[in-house]
């Protein structure tokens, strides 16, 4: 019997057996380095050496996840469009693809077909995206948080041109999660190197619905997915290292980017509880020092 609380299904693609072959995986690009980066090693103890495995109980408010992905025309949302979107809801406690959807919006341009391979003809071709933009909406709805790598990026064209805003909380797979120290990752890990980690075949990139899939299938893989989601939830402020030019790798190492988005500063979002665990004193970033452009 269908769950009353999950929407009926869009563009069914199913995560089982039985799918074709994939095709050969897509080189990435430099401009789109955000969501799929090369490959790097780095020790992650210091930040994760508390993280336990927990389980949720059947009333915790992050139980349903929406995880979303978009291809966009450009980087900017004031002046760039949002062309495809990509969303999984997935259930936390049982591990299950509940609903999936992927569709097109009409743009005029894509400055980004490049990176996307969406032309732009193609988005203005007859297909329900109006009906299809509804089913969001109720998806939407129906989550407790929305999960995106780098949601920094994805959550800005929501509430812009077609899509619908939001008021839910949103979880960044690269920058809150913490990934478990065996897994080898880095600190901001790709989608294509986060996917690799656990074991899953990357056959594409670049397409919305495609990340949202590498994502669900961690999810499946990962036993200590509440833990993770609930540390990922704790709120985050920037703050900068202090550290010296010579132990300026111990910062690197730990996911502080130099120079973004504080000039002349290692800088990263952490909660309470990682800031603690670095091997490394660090300060909150004060509002009136000079960001980077």
């Amino acid at each position: 019997m269908e769950n009353p609380s999950v929407p009926g299904q869009l563009d069914l693609l199913s995560l089982g057996g039985g799918n074709p072959a994939p095709p050969p995986a897509q080189a990435p690009s430099q401009q789109q380095q955000n969501k799929i980066a090369p490959a790097q090693s780095a020790d992650r103890s210091e930040i994760c050496s508390d993280l336990q495995p927990a389980e949720a109980g059947p009333g915790d408010a992050s139980r349903t996840l929406l995880i979303v992905d978009t291809e966009t025309t450009g980087l900017d949302p004031q002046r760039d469009q949002c062309l495809e979107v990509g969303v999984i809801l997935f259930d936390v406690p049982g591990r299950q693809v509940l609903a999936q959807q992927s569709f097109l919006l009409p743009v005029e341009t894509n400055a980004a077909e490049a990176i996307n391979h969406i032309p732009a003809s193609a988005t203005q071709l007859p297909q329900p995206w109006r009906p299809a933009v509804d089913y969001l909406q109720a998806l939407l709805d129906a989550a407790d948080v929305l999960v995106a790598h780098n949601a920094a990026f994805d959550r800005q064209w929501f509430g812009l041109g077609h899509l619908p805003p939001t008021d839910k909380p949103w979880l960044c797979s690269m920058e809150d999660m913490c990934w478990p120290a065996d897994r080898q990752l880095r600190s901001r890990p790709s989608v294509r190197d986060l996917a690799l980690a656990y074991e899953i075949p990357v056959w594409a990139a670049h397409r919305a619905l495609t990340d949202c899939i590498y994502l669900a299938e961690v999810f499946r893989r990962c036993e200590d997915l509440e833990q993770l989601i609930e540390r990922g939830l704790e709120p985050r402020q920037l703050m900068r290292a202090q550290v010296s030019y010579d132990n300026r790798h111990l910062a690197r190492d730990a996911g502080f980017r130099w120079n973004e988005p504080v000039k002349g500063a290692w800088a990263r979002r952490l909660s309470e509880r990682e800031a603690r665990n670095l091997d490394f004193p660090v300060v909150p970033v004060d509002p009136e020092l000079p960001m980077a452009s």
